[in-house]
């Protein structure tokens, strides 16, 4: 018997709804069962994205984001709205207790370049909430987004608490801690390469698949 669609080619199946052969570019495969083109159960529509519902005013968050955490938080990232306050209050900790040493102007900067970083960051992250666009608890303007980054967030959050807690049993000083701040500086340009590189490899992948996948439709027509 052949297709009912294609009388030239041969059947290869039957729709399980009314009966009809199919030939392989007819068949339509939904759960494990053969079904035509006609009576192929819909898919579901895709679930909204995780995160913050659409719809925030970038303008809004923008200033926001120069008190400290608020922006973060009205864009529905809490635990960052943490880590910014507690950030922005290890920078002035440093600066007022003299512990920056000759760099203290070097930390002053950086205080001011945090609160610029806040409200960008925020307009950043409710632009892509209006567009409707994926918004987890740590995206923001360094790539960080999904289960499989690297936790950056957690791991600064770990760092300065450790630091913090030699200090304060006067094992490891402060001002020692800090000569060593360029490491800093080295650490995220490696891992901002490292999550450029990955999304330059995850991109090509993906367009090796759909190439792939273009090609072998192609050679079964």
């Amino acid at each position: 018997m052949n297709c009912y669609a294609h009388p030239e080619r041969a059947a290869v199946a039957y729709c399980r709804t009314c009966g009809k052969a199919l030939c392989a570019e007819c068949q339509r495969f939904v759960q494990g069962t053969i079904f035509c083109g006609e009576h192929a159960p819909q898919p579901n529509p895709p679930a909204a994205p995780a995160g913050a519902p659409p719809g925030a005013s970038p303008a809004l968050a923008f200033l926001l984001g120069f008190i400290p955490g608020v922006g973060a938080i009205y864009n529905g990232q809490y635990v960052k709205g943490l880590i910014h306050v507690v950030i922005l209050g290890v920078l002035i900790s440093i600066v007022s207790s003299g512990a920056a040493g000759e760099f203290g102007p070097l930390f002053g900067l950086l205080i001011a370049l945090w609160f610029f970083y806040m409200a960008f960051e925020a307009y950043h992250t409710a632009a892509r909430r209006q567009r409707g666009e994926p918004v987890d608890e740590f995206s923001g303007l360094l790539p960080a987004g999904g289960r499989t980054a690297f936790p950056a967030g957690p791991v600064v959050l770990i760092a300065l608490g450790t630091l913090f807690l030699l200090h304060n049993l006067e094992l490891l000083e402060m001002r020692e801690i800090l000569r060593y701040w360029p490491v800093f500086l080295i650490a995220l340009g490696v891992y901002m390469l490292y999550a450029r590189l990955a999304a330059d490899r995850r991109e090509r992948t993906r367009w090796g698949e759909g190439g792939a996948a273009s090609g072998g439709e192609g050679e079964s027509r």
